[in-house]
């Protein structure tokens, strides 16, 4: 059962520095058991409101976020990239997960995150009430251990 959980997973990211913590984070947990990881990225749209930044330089953003986990994984999984756009990035996360019929929707918390700040925000709340696939939490790393 655990092997199918882990088969397709979606990996929300949120920038650069999430990306490079995450692929460490998360190395050590890809095995031959994961066949593909979906990388969503989204692209907050402020609704009506100024976005918090030009479209063109988010985007530009997006596409070094797909790099940094497309080479730390080139050779393991299929990478499947998601560039997203909404209002609501939980909603996102969620439909992503569903078009691609993923496993589990995974991250690790990092403080400084943008997931925690979610979380935070009962954002977890409804990622486990709405998914209709699991949500996994991988732990962080111990510095000591590496």
């Amino acid at each position: 059962m655990s092997d199918q959980l882990l088969t397709h997973l979606v990996l929300p990211i949120a920038n650069e520095t999430d990306a490079t913590v995450t692929c460490t984070e998360l190395r050590p947990y890809i095995d031959s058991t994961v066949e593909t990881i979906t990388v969503v990225h989204v692209i907050e749209k402020a609704g009506g409101y100024l976005d918090k930044a030009p479209l063109e330089a988010r985007e530009q953003q997006a596409e070094k976020v797909f790099s940094i986990i497309e080479e730390e994984f080139r050779d393991g999984p299929t990478i499947n990239n998601e560039l997203r756009y909404g209002t609501d990035v939980v909603d996102e996360i969620i439909a992503t997960a569903d078009e691609h019929d993923a496993t589990a929707i995974v991250f690790t918390p990092q403080s400084s995150r943008w997931i925690t700040n979610l979380l935070a925000e009962n954002i977890a709340q409804r990622l486990i009430t709405e998914s209709h696939c699991p949500v996994v939490s991988f732990p962080m790393m111990d510095p000591a251990d590496e």
